[in-house]
């Protein structure tokens, strides 16, 4: 079939710098300073030796070798930090960008909790594996002998892409199904370009094809083929969606013009920056330049939508939460990146409706106030009475996070077992669903959760799907 060209990217953002004060040395997510060299990664991953407790590895859900490749960058061994770093992580230079460091390795760095600041982990990551692609270390996927048996993989974002690659390692056929003309998922689509350039991820789906895992781009699962369909082209079938149901707002005015979805917003960026025609951002629908902009949500979502308006040269930019700052869901160090680029962030309010004309004008909010913990132990928050304000805007973004769409309704499978979320339900021994032979991971399953845990689910169920298809196999031959 015919492969993605690798195209030039461009951050449509990139004519509206960011207001960042000059004397800040905050990096953007992820981001690595232009003059992080060889010498600069190795000091950075020299104090590690300073530490004789992996916290970092193992609260990383792959379980990297972080201190190990840390080591081998201290000596200059690049290729082989590289090469330990990839042994467990499909996409490292990705992780690097993206994974909430803060929250994972580095904030459970020891040397943090002594005071002294943690590693750049994530940033010496991308830089030993940015260094092995540009050295041309990073090798193709070693195709095992074939098997003559095939796999299907609903959904190209992390968790898919992860078990493409490992079974098409193991010899299996493998053929990837996606809605979008670009794989990728929330990779290529959902995350801001400043954060994750789009080649990076299309060099990765590009080293993919090259190893004859086949992309059919485009294709919709319920409107191309059931999924008994599917079932019937493969021995086994993973289903990694992911999930994009946007969650809504109940209030008066929520369905004026200019009050859009997160996914919506971000996505036309994306195929802007991909050089794409998108009507919708072109009308002005979907561009922030020179508009009054209220996001309403605190995860990383959020926070990607209020850091791109930033970069379209919106007149200003607010972020409406009803929790605190220590409550929120999203990266601590991604709050403090859209304070320092001008992004206003009002705390503690909720939106109550919304006023509008042709298009929306204001957000009417009220305070909120916390009260007793929820299950997840962050405390609930309630109105506080007589605290109603009004915040003018006419470009709205709703980023309230994301629930599953209905699989079984969409791919015909009504046995198809869900749980009361919504999410496919697995056995977690054996990570099918109640289908046999179509397994399931990523978000799909464990609810909107971070690309790291995604990769790890796909590394997890790619095991998994070997172990059933080789029984397969085996009871075939004795059949025989």
């Amino acid at each position: 079939m015919a492969q993605e060209p690798m195209l030039k990217f461009v951050d449509v953002g990139q004519a509206f710098p960011p207001k960042r004060a000059p004397e800040s040395r905050v990096a953007d997510f992820g981001e690595i300073s232009p003059v992080y060299g060889d010498a600069k990664a190795e000091e950075q991953a020299s104090r590690c030796s300073q530490c004789g407790v992996p916290y970092c590895s193992t609260h990383c859900p792959l379980h990297n070798h972080i201190p190990d490749w840390l080591r081998l960058t201290t000596e200059g061994r690049l290729r082989e930090a590289y090469e330990l770093s990839n042994a467990t992580s499909t996409m490292p230079e990705i992780c690097g960008r993206i994974c909430p460091q803060d929250r994972l390795c580095e904030g459970n760095c020891v040397i943090e909790f002594s005071g002294h600041g943690a590693v750049t982990i994530g940033s010496v990551e991308k830089y030993i594996t940015d260094t092995a692609w540009e050295r041309g270390w990073v090798e193709p996927v070693q195709v095992g002998p074939a098997r003559g048996q095939s796999v299907g993989v609903i959904g190209a974002g992390p968790a898919g892409l992860t078990v493409a690659e490992l079974m098409r390692a193991r010899g299996y056929e493998v053929h990837v199904y996606d809605r979008h003309d670009r794989a990728g998922g929330l990779l290529t689509y959902g995350i801001p370009g400043f954060k994750l350039e789009k080649p990076v991820v299309m060099r990765r789906v590009q080293r993919l094809a090259d190893a004859g895992i086949v992309f059919h781009q485009g294709f919709e699962v319920g409107r191309d083929a059931s999924l008994a369909e599917l079932r019937g082209r493969h021995d086994a079938v993973l289903i990694a969606t992911g999930v994009y149901k946007p969650r809504a707002i109940k209030a008066p005015g929520v369905g004026s013009a200019g009050i859009v979805e997160a996914l919506d917003y971000l996505t036309a960026s994306n195929r802007k920056s991909f050089g794409d025609v998108v009507p919708a951002f072109d009308d002005g629908g979907l561009d922030a330049k020179g508009r009054h902009v209220v996001v309403i949500g605190g995860g990383d979502t959020a926070m990607d939508c209020v850091r791109t308006a930033v970069r379209q040269g919106a007149a200003s930019v607010k972020c409406l939460y009803r929790r605190d700052r220590a409550n929120m869901p999203g990266s601590q160090r991604e709050t403090k990146n859209a304070e320092e680029e001008g992004v206003e962030f009002v705390w503690l309010s909720a939106p109550e409706g919304f006023e509008s004309g042709e298009t929306v004008t204001a957000v009417r909010a009220i305070k909120m106030r916390l009260g007793e913990p929820d299950v997840s132990g962050r405390r609930t928050p309630e109105p506080d009475p007589g605290s109603e304000f009004r915040l003018g805007a006419d470009l709205v973004i709703k980023a309230l996070g994301f629930d599953p769409e209905d699989l079984p309704g969409a791919f015909g499978s009504p046995e198809l077992s869900v749980t009361r979320w919504g999410t496919l339900r697995v056995d977690h021994k054996t990570m099918q669903t109640s289908v046999d032979g179509v397994f399931a991971a990523g978000d799909i399953v464990r609810g909107a959760s971070l690309v790291v845990w995604a990769i790890r689910d796909g590394r997890d169920v790619s095991e998994r799907m070997h172990n059933y298809l080789k029984a397969k196999a085996k009871a075939r031959k004795v059949a025989a």
